[in-house]
């Protein structure tokens, strides 16, 4: 395949002559831009599949270019299986394979014919652009103006490769390892807290993370001061994972150093071949080159955090003691103008991802200027805007960005959680109806779409939403979410409990001590009367989160079955206290204490 794209793509235009006697006989000869559009701490890049547009994830830590199942069974494309035994490794474990070949493959306008790719997973995009495109040649990750831009340097020998940096002081480098045809990833070498460790740079992870081995070499474990429980969150594979946040003293990577801040720290048994991912976050706050050439990474910093983007800019260490990520450098990388309205736009998207919304509406403003008709644009503004609590203004948006394209379904849904939030279930309601017309079977929207539904008491409508995600999501990491909202919503109906016990089951098989989970089996259980058993799983839940309201009610509920009047009395009350919404919450639903109990 790199062959092909290497023959396809335009090759031998030059980049740049970087200036300077040093770089006097050097020639940066690029072989393809590749514009990136960021969804979030997702950088997407566009393409074609006989013809289809979709949009792959620029991943570096993907050996292989992907296809998502669900995907390329929308495609109709033929899929082959792989070797006996053959599966693709991800965070979350092992994922089944297969693979297709793909008529024609579309990517920076050349058309390659015959691309072999796998089929696995699911998730955010429609695939991943893996090593076997990314690391044809020497890589230049700009994410934070847009692109990514192979480049096969020519007489360049051991001189620096960061040409933007040259006429500012330099940028800082580290030696990485060469790349293996089985094992291409990059890998270098960090040190957290005084210790070194392997680290792969992968721009497929929205954020970099530790090992929970590697946190325990440093001193580091989930009950140590400081460390908060963060949740689960999924990779490729069917695990789900448990994360932490952990504050951490100091990270340095080549030249620089970031003291005071925060990482997360990942429950995987995944063998990625090193101790942490360095994520987009790292990618966006850095432009980076990647010299497969000189077996170095160059980096430049470009200001703002390079972790937790999403939390405030943190400066010193704050009175409290709270760590505060110190910046490791001043700025090196202004990044060119944008001169199209394209430009502009993806220029904006990654501001945005960086929580520079003021400076992402600017773009997205100016982009609008010169290209008024496309609806992308206003959808792109209108999402900085909800950001930025300018709902009035975002619905503005939203109406032209529907007007100018009716079947867009991102904006469809922009409105419908913008409805929400206003209150307005009637024209929520409506747009989820015309997601639910245009958007295929298999689409990623559903499961969101399922969770709105409960909220707005259309509990059929959610349950077939989650029934179309999980017949097309089999293996992946989210399962058990899909499963356990399936479950609280028949069991909130008080239909098909028999299907909503065997989902919460299985759901809780996957994360066995998860209050959420055992909080739902619980409903079920007491709706089917199975009072002993609700009352342990109630219990189980409110001893991991003791102000669940619907366990504490629940609870109670099942104790005054039982007789039990002073207790069930007393989780009433408490459940109460937990949330006004109770008793008349458990009553819609028609959960309720026996008569004169």
């Amino acid at each position: 395949m790199s062959k092909r794209v290497v023959a396809a793509a335009a090759a031998g235009l030059a980049l740049s002559v970087l200036a300077g006697p040093a770089f006097a006989a050097c020639a940066m000869n690029k072989i393809a831009e590749l514009p990136v559009t960021m969804r979030g701490l997702r950088p997407l890049v566009p393409a074609k599949i006989n013809g289809q547009e979709l949009m792959f994830i620029a991943d570096s830590g993907a050996f292989y270019s992907t296809i998502n199942r669900p995907v390329a069974e929308r495609l109709k494309l033929s899929l082959n299986y792989m070797n006996a035994g053959f599966t693709v490794g991800g965070l979350g474990g092992d994922a089944q394979a297969q693979y297709t070949v793909v008529k024609t493959f579309t990517l920076v306008g050349a058309n390659l014919p015959n691309i072999t790719f796998l089929v696995a997973g699911s998730g955010d995009g429609d695939g991943l652009l893996g090593q076997n495109v990314l690391g044809i040649a020497d890589v230049e990750y700009d994410l934070s103006h847009g692109a990514i831009r192979l480049v096969k340097p020519a007489g360049c020998g051991q001189t620096p490769l960061a040409y933007w940096a040259a006429k500012t002081g330099g940028a800082s480098v580290m030696n990485i390892r060469a790349p293996e045809q089985d094992n291409p990833h990059t890998i270098g070498e960090v040190t957290v807290n005084g210790v070194k460790l392997k680290a792969g740079f992968d721009t497929g992870a929205p954020v970099s993370m530790i090992t929970l081995e590697a946190a325990a070499r440093l001193g580091i474990k989930p009950d140590s001061p400081g460390v908060e429980s963060a949740g689960t969150s999924s990779g490729l594979g069917p695990r789900p994972l448990r994360n932490w946040i952990a504050p951490v003293a100091s990270f340095k990577i080549g030249d620089e150093e970031i003291k005071n801040t925060r990482l997360r720290i990942v429950d995987t048994d995944a063998d990625f071949g090193a101790d942490m991912l360095i994520g987009a976050d790292f990618f966006l706050s850095h432009r980076v080159y990647v010299s497969n050439s000189q077996h170095k990474l160059y980096f430049t910093y470009n200001g703002g955090p390079v972790f937790n983007l999403t939390a405030r800019s943190m400066v010193q260490v704050g009175a409290n003691g709270t760590p505060q990520e110190s910046k490791p450098q001043a700025p090196t990388s202004a990044g060119p103008e944008p001169t199209t309205a394209d430009g502009f736009s993806r220029r904006g998207a990654a501001l945005a991802s960086r929580r520079d919304l003021d400076g992402a509406i600017a773009d997205f403003s100016k982009a609008i200027e010169m290209a008024p008709t496309e609806a992308k644009y206003y959808y792109q503004r209108a999402t900085a805007k909800m950001g930025n609590r300018q709902g009035d203004q975002a619905m503005a948006d939203l109406d032209q960005a529907i007007k100018l394209a009716p079947a867009d379904t991102e904006a469809l849904w922009a409105r419908a959680a913008l409805h929400m939030g206003a209150k307005n279930a009637t024209a929520a309601v409506s747009d989820l109806d015309a997601i639910d017309r245009l958007a295929p079977q298999a689409a990623e929207v559903r499961l969101g779409m399922a969770a709105f539904y409960e909220s707005l008491d259309r509990l059929d409508a959610s349950i077939h939403q989650y029934s179309l995600w999980i017949d097309s999501h089999a293996g992946d990491g989210r399962l058990y979410q899909a499963l356990n909202g399936r479950c609280w919503t028949r069991a909130l109906a008080g239909k098909e409990l028999d299907k909503a016990l065997a989902d919460c089951n299985r759901a809780i098989r996957a994360l066995p001590k998860a209050a959420s989970l055992l909080d739902s089996r619980g409903l079920v259980e007491l709706r089917m009367g199975q009072y002993d058993k609700a009352i342990a799983d109630y219990d189980a839940a409110l001893a991991l989160n003791g102000k669940l309201a619907w366990s504490l009610y629940g609870r109670g509920v099942a104790k005054l079955n039982k007789g039990m009047k002073a207790q069930g009395e007393a989780d009433l009350a408490a459940a109460k206290a937990a949330s006004a919404s109770f008793p008349e919450q458990g009553r819609k639903y028609g959960v309720v204490a026996p008569a004169g109990g």
